[in-house]
């Protein structure tokens, strides 16, 4: 199977999008391919979230369009349905891995601690999110794993910001980070989608390390 982390190589972060109105979808996901963002994770949070994805793979063929906030069997499989080409979970269980795995979509689970990485590890799931990754203790946290689990691999989002992306970026265990920042809720509410390319852009010029 794929790799998540391996989907988008050239972008080092991954925009968590909330989309409230379907009809958004579209122009927003444009937008973020042209500011050089292509790996763009669509949040289950909304009643609006599968017909976003339905549109992003119809009509943006340049994005790599993914399902967040995976939290059931049932939520997989309609982001699979929807055509999600990536599922991200903020957390697990073993039913949930289960069904993930099952769906032949690549996955990212979400971790926060040392015993959950083990666990994972011990099930060939080496591709982790790590969540909430500010309050779980940032940067320092997964610096300290690098040393005595090296071969996990780690998206860091939740609190993650321009400012403290480059330090999770300089980190070997870190292949790219998640992120809200780009998606100002000012600029979305008023569809300024020009200022979300220029942020878009700002954030695929982060350099990994």
């Amino acid at each position: 199977m794929t790799s998540v982390l391996d989907l988008a190589p050239a972008a080092p972060v991954v925009p968590v999008v909330v989309i409230d109105d379907a009809d958004d979808a579209v122009p927003l996901a444009r937008a973020l391919v042209a500011g050089g963002l292509p790996l763009i994770e669509v949040t289950l949070r909304t009643p609006a979230a599968l017909d976003a994805i339905r549109a992003i793979t119809d009509a943006v063929p340049e994005a790599v369009v993914g399902a967040g906030t995976v939290v059931s069997a049932a939520a997989v499989a309609n982001a699979a349905g929807a055509g999600a080409r990536f599922l991200v979970s903020p957390g697990w269980t073993e039913g949930l891995i289960d069904a993930m795995r099952a769906s032949g979509v690549p996955f990212l689970p979400g971790v926060s601690t040392a015993s959950e990485v083990l666990a994972l590890l011990e099930r060939g799931v080496t591709d982790l999110k790590f969540f909430p990754a500010e309050a779980a203790g940032g940067a320092p946290y997964l610096k300290s794993l690098a040393g005595p689990l090296p071969q996990a691999r780690f998206c860091p989002t939740g609190g993650v910001s321009l400012a403290s992306a480059p330090a999770y970026l300089a980190l070997p265990n870190v292949a790219c980070v998640g992120g809200t920042w780009m998606l100002p809720a000012d600029a979305l509410a008023a569809r300024d989608w020009a200022r979300v390319e220029a942020l878009a852009r700002e954030a695929a010029a982060l350099a990994r390390s």
